[in-house]
């Protein structure tokens, strides 16, 4: 029976998470394009993250993927990206900021 939240698995999102705090942090008045392109690469990395067999099957439920997607709003954010602008100038609700990217 697999574990629900492997070790490997926390681990693995925490680092995923870890880069893309540092990326956010890096960016200085950033274009659109900066920002899609830090959110895609952390979705493409929890992406991986998911999709891992060494986490012996688990991976990211609904809980879990709005928790996620909550993160990585709130980091923006708190970086003092405005997500609501950023998504309503690109066409899209803020809750689908990471959609074009991400299979969890």
């Amino acid at each position: 029976m697999a574990q629900l939240y492997p070790e490997s698995l926390l681990r693995a999102t925490e680092d995923a998470l870890h880069v893309f705090e540092k990326d956010v942090h890096a960016l200085a008045a950033p274009s659109d394009e900066q920002v899609f392109g830090t959110i895609k690469r952390v979705v493409q990395r929890l992406n991986a993250v998911n999709e891992d067999e060494q986490h012996g099957g688990a991976g990211y439920d609904t809980d879990e993927r709005e928790q996620l997607c909550e993160y990585i709003d709130q980091t923006l954010s708190e970086h003092g990206i405005d997500v609501a602008a950023l998504a309503a100038r690109n066409g899209m609700g803020r809750a689908e900021i990471t959609d074009a990217w991400r299979d969890w």
